[in-house]
């Protein structure tokens, strides 16, 4: 198992699904967990699991549409830490599955926010503390359709697509002046609240588990990767 004792993490999307799942993974192997996300009922449950385990936790409740929101966070995570080692971004919304011509504005306003602005607002609030570690390591979650966009899928596809074309700018832009490395992870197939939305029909068993994609995060943690570094979690549940 990867070593990453003493080091400190944040994972948005912590609440539940797999950043729930790389929040755990990571505790366990030693690192301190910052877990941000809207639920705190649902955070607070993932700190106790993590307690249980052994492992060091602490719930930031975050709303990642809201302007200030993220800036408030990396003070917080700055006034207590002299860096942060890993950032993996996991939170993100699914707007209704429709056609183009269908898409509400709204919606599309929400996804784009979410999955794009907030990936932006992270990525440069974050930034001077990623540079601090010795080894930074910026993990951004995406789906398939931000490069093999779909029928229907069009809203969440544009909100993904635009989002993994800042984190791959943003990686060439540090690879050379800096340790931070960055890599672009595709989760796959997961049994997610997201993944049961999308295709309602499906057998869930059918499908890997969130500690799946958890656990080959925390493995690419202690390898040496380009930056961007590109995969997609294809294992088998």
């Amino acid at each position: 198992m990867t070593d990453i004792s003493g080091q400190v993490a944040l994972v948005t999307g912590a609440s539940k699904g797999i950043g729930a799942a790389v929040a755990e993974a990571l505790a366990a192997a030693g690192a301190h967990v910052v877990l941000t996300a809207r639920d705190t009922k649902k955070l607070e449950a993932v700190e106790q699991r993590i307690f249980d385990a052994g492992g060091a936790a602490t719930i930031a409740p975050v709303d990642l549409t809201e302007a200030d929101s993220i800036a408030r966070l990396a003070a917080a995570v700055a006034g207590r830490w002299p860096a942060l080692d890993v950032m993996v971004h996991a939170a993100a919304v699914l707007p209704e599955l429709t056609g183009v011509v269908d898409i509400d504005q709204v919606a599309l306003s929400r996804a784009l926010t979410t999955n794009l602005l907030a990936t932006q607002a992270l990525i440069a609030r974050f930034d001077p503390l990623l540079r601090k570690s010795v080894a930074g390591r910026l993990v951004h979650l995406t789906s398939s359709v931000a490069t093999a966009p779909r029928a229907y899928w069009g809203a969440y596809a544009a909100s993904k697509a635009a989002a993994e074309v800042l984190v791959d700018c943003y990686a060439q832009e540090t690879r050379n002046i800096s340790p931070l490395r960055v890599a672009i992870v595709d989760p796959g197939a997961t049994r997610t609240d997201m993944r049961a939305k999308a295709y309602p029909g499906e057998d869930p068993a059918s499908v890997k588990l969130p500690a799946v994609v958890a656990e080959r995060i925390v493995a690419l943690l202690g390898e040496q990767i380009a930056s961007p570094h590109r995969e997609r979690v294809n294992h088998a549940s």
